[in-house]
């Protein structure tokens, strides 16, 4: 049985905390109602790896489609760095697969096709070393819908405002 000696036991640990925040996607929860979510892995190139330890990433357009029995996220616009390598060329648009169990797969597909349901990505975050996409089957808000969710905003901090002044 060998052990990883200090030097390198910690090497992962200092780039990175345990479960980081990458990206979030604030405009998924605001244009849809989240019905389920999923973890997925993601198949990444090392430029979009590095770019994204620099949080060089863009996630309010992206959304995940089904071909073929795979999911792939689209429109999710990793930038790369200046320091990336000349002999790779850089599509910050290219088109990521993503990793689920089949059955999730399978399961997510049936309610896909139901109408209004669609597949959006609320994060990226990093878990265990590795980049994770947060996913979630959703369904469209209606207009109505998201001046509710507006109002309901302004409400929750009309009330913070008043307990602040008043605990003051």
């Amino acid at each position: 049985m060998s052990q990883a000696s200090p030097k390198t036991a910690s090497r992962g640990a200092a780039r990175q905390p345990a479960d980081s925040r990458i990206a979030d996607n604030k405009k998924a929860i605001f244009n849809y109602h989240i019905e389920e979510r999923f973890e997925a892995g993601m198949v990444l190139q090392g430029w979009e790896v590095k770019a994204l330890r620099e949080g060089k990433v863009q996630l309010t357009d992206g959304y995940v489609l089904i071909r073929e029995g795979e999911l792939f996220l689209i429109g999710c616009l990793i930038n790369p760095l200046r320091t990336a390598s000349t002999h790779v060329s850089a599509d910050s648009a290219r088109t990521k697969k993503l990793l689920l169990h089949k059955d999730q797969i399978r399961r997510l597909v049936g309610k896909v096709e139901q109408k209004g349901h669609t597949l959006v990505p609320l994060n990226l975050h990093w878990k265990a070393g590795k980049v994770k996409c947060e996913v979630a089957l959703a369904k469209g808000k209606a207009e109505h819908d998201k001046r509710d969710t507006i109002k309901e905003r302004e409400g929750k901090r009309e009330v913070e405002r008043a307990m602040k002044s008043r605990n003051r």
